[in-house]
C-alpha cells in the first residue's frame, strides 16, 4: 500500500496517487472507472489543493454516486491520505478474533475496504518474495460456523464468495398441503364410481373391484417480493443467490423485486448458471439501489400479478426493511389485500439483527398487523432457519404477528 506524504510535489505524483486511490475505492465496491479519474484530476486542477476540505469535497463529488457510499469513502480518504497508523491497522486485521456471548461488535472499518487496502502493494515490493506469517489459531472457531453468523454487510470479498457457495446448496422445504383434487389411492376413503365402472367393463368379471381415491397433496406456490433499494443492497444481492438455488430446485416459484418500480425476474433466475442468471437479473432491473415505494409496488403487484401467482394456498416471502419513501401511504390497504390472497405472509427484515429494534417508521407500523411471521435476514443462519420456521404451523388470529429471532 502506498503511503502518501504530507505534500505531493508535482502533478505526475498527484495523478499517480489519485489513480491508486481510485483503485482502492473500486476494490471496496464503488463504481469508479478511468473516466472518473480523469474528471477528478481536471476538477482538482480547477479547485486547487491548498485546502484539505476543498480537496475532500472535490474528490467526493466525482467519485460518489450515492450518499450510502460516503462512509466507505470517508474511511478510505482518512486512511489513504496521511494516516500514519495504516500498517498497524492492517496487521490487526490479520489477528484471529473470538466472540463470546455478546456477539460480534459493530466494526469501525468496513471489511471490504480493509480487503481492498490490504491487496494494494508498494511498487518496490511486487518483485520481492512474500513473507510467511504464522498465526496462532488455537482460539479460532470453525470457519463454516463463523461464516454462518457473519453479517452480509461486514463480509470481505473472499467471505462473500464462500457464502455464495453455501447458498447454492441451501434448499427450502415447503410443507405439502391438501387440495380439492383426488388421485388414485389403494386405501383411499372415497370411491371413484366412474373409474370403477370403466374397470368392470375391461375385466368382464362378476366381481367389481372398487377404485379408491384420496385427496392430492402438493407443495404450494412460493412467491417472493424482494426489496432492492439502497438500504437493502448488500442483503438483496445475497438473497437473490439464495432464490436462484430455490428456483432451480423446485417449480412454481415466482420472484419479484421492487424499489421504485416492480420487476418480475422469475424467468431470469431459471438459468442454471448463477453468473448468467445474476447478469440477466441486473440487466432487467432499472431501479437498483434507488429509493423505495413499497405501497405503490404492492399495488402494482396486486393489480397485475396477484390473481396469477397467489392461488392454491401460496406462501409469500416479503424481504424488506420497511423504510418507505412515501411514509406508508396506502400500504395498509395493499397488505390487507395480500393477506387475504395467500396462505400466510413471512416478512424477513435485516433490521431484526438488532435486539433493540422498534417499529417506529410509518411503513413498518403499517405492515406489521398483516404479517404472520417476522424473521431476520442478515446472515446465512437466518436463511437456514427459514426452512424450519416455514414448516411450523401458523395460527391466524387477531394477534397475528409472530416475531422470531
Amino acid at each position: 500500500m502506498l503511503l502518501i506524504p504530507e505534500s505531493t510535489p508535482g502533478r505526475g505524483k498527484l495523478a499517480e496517487n489519485v489513480m491508486h486511490f481510485a483503485r482502492i475505492l473500486r476494490g471496496a465496491g464503488l463504481r469508479v472507472g478511468p473516466d472518473r479519474v480523469i474528471d477528478c484530476m481536471t476538477a482538482i486542477e480547477l479547485a486547487g489543493t491548498s485546502r484539505r476540505d476543498d480537496f475532500y469535497w472535490t474528490m467526493s463529488a466525482i467519485f460518489l454516486s450515492r450518499e450510502e457510499q460516503r462512509p466507505i469513502f470517508d474511511q478510505a480518504f482518512q486512511i489513504f491520505w496521511r494516516d500514519p497508523k495504516l500498517l498497524e491497522k492492517m496487521m490487526q486485521a490479520l489477528l484471529p478474533a473470538t466472540y463470546g456471548k455478546t456477539g460480534r461488535e459493530e466494526q469501525e472499518q468496513s471489511q471490504r475496504l480493509t480487503d481492498a487496502l490490504f491487496n494494494q502493494k508498494k511498487p518496490e515490493e511486487e518483485n520481492q518474495p512474500e513473507q510467511r506469517i504464522d498465526l496462532d489459531a488455537k482460539l479460532t472457531f470453525s470457519s463454516r460456523e463463523v461464516l454462518q453468523r457473519m453479517d452480509f454487510d461486514t463480509m470481505t470479498a473472499a467471505e462473500l464468495a464462500d457464502a455464495k457457495k453455501m447458498l447454492a446448496q441451501l434448499r427450502l422445504p415447503l410443507p405439502e398441503v391438501r387440495t380439492r383434487r383426488h388421485e388414485p389411492h389403494a386405501r383411499g376413503a372415497r370411491v371413484d364410481l366412474r373409474a370403477t365402472l370403466r374397470a368392470s367393463l375391461r375385466g368382464g368379471s362378476a366381481m367389481i373391484p372398487l377404485v379408491r381415491t384420496a385427496p392430492k397433496t402438493l407443495h404450494p406456490p412460493l412467491v417472493v417480493l424482494c426489496d432492492i433499494s439502497g438500504s437493502m443492497n448488500p442483503y438483496a444481492r445475497m438473497f437473490l443467490h439464495f432464490l436462484h438455488a430455490i428456483t432451480n430446485d423446485r417449480d412454481r416459484v415466482s420472484v419479484f423485486v421492487f424499489g421504485t418500480r416492480l420487476t418480475n425476474v422469475t424467468r431470469q433466475l431459471k438459468h442454471r448458471d448463477v453468473d448468467v442468471a445474476m447478469t440477466r437479473v441486473a440487466d432487467a432491473i432499472k431501479d437498483w439501489s434507488g429509493g423505495t415505494r413499497i405501497g405503490t409496488c404492492l399495488h402494482e403487484f396486486n393489480w397485475r400479478w396477484g390473481r396469477r401467482v397467489l392461488g392454491q394456498n401460496a406462501c409469500l416471502l416479503l424481504v424488506t426493511d420497511g423504510l418507505d419513501r412515501e411514509a406508508g401511504e396506502g400500504l395498509s390497504e395493499e397488505m390487507e389485500r395480500l393477506r387475504m390472497a395467500c396462505r400466510y405472509i413471512i416478512w424477513m427484515n435485516p433490521l431484526l439483527r438488532y435486539e433493540k429494534f422498534e417499529a417506529k417508521p410509518a411503513g413498518v407500523r403499517a405492515m406489521l398487523p398483516y404479517v404472520d411471521r417476522f424473521l431476520p435476514v442478515h446472515n446465512l443462519k437466518s436463511l437456514i432457519d427459514l426452512g424450519r420456521f416455514i414448516n411450523e404451523p401458523v395460527m391466524r388470529s387477531s394477534n397475528r404477528l409472530q416475531r422470531t429471532h
